[in-house]
């Protein structure tokens, strides 16, 4: 079996996580308690911790003339899957850090990827590549 990735994370609110990962994100709800909730993101364990601390993100880091946040989490998907959220993510009017676009194109690396931010400022970046073996290409 593939290693699965494990991130947790605050949040100011458990219902806005709720309706952010499980409704518009549609990840799958796991375990959970009073202060925090375990989702499934396309395979992988994400814990939203409830923070009265909840930290958002204040650092951008400059990539290809866009303000990259600092720090960022997500998953790399399929180009169709990565297709598929971007919609719907506009039709849930998510007002995107980075609109989708795509990166070096017909270079090495190729990608698709998009930024936006959680109802507690904690920013996502989902990325596709249609050829997944240049996700480390140089």
């Amino acid at each position: 079996m593939q290693p699965l990735f494990h991130y947790a994370f605050p949040v100011h609110d458990l219902a806005a996580a709720r309706a952010f990962y499980g409704g518009i994100l549609q990840c799958r709800e796991g375990r959970s308690s009073e202060k925090w909730v375990d989702f499934d993101l396309y395979g992988h364990q994400i814990v939203a911790h409830l923070s009265e601390k909840s930290r958002g993100n204040s650092t951008t880091n400059p990539v290809d003339g866009h303000d990259v946040p600092v720090p960022h989490f997500g998953v790399i998907l399929t180009m169709s899957q990565w297709e598929e959220l971007a919609n719907r993510l506009r039709q849930a009017k998510v007002r995107f850090v980075i609109e989708p676009y795509v990166r070096f194109k017909d270079q090495v690396g190729e990608q698709g990827t998009m930024f936006f931010l959680d109802p507690s400022g904690n920013a996502l970046e989902f990325k596709a590549f249609a050829d997944m073996n240049q996700v480390f290409a140089k």
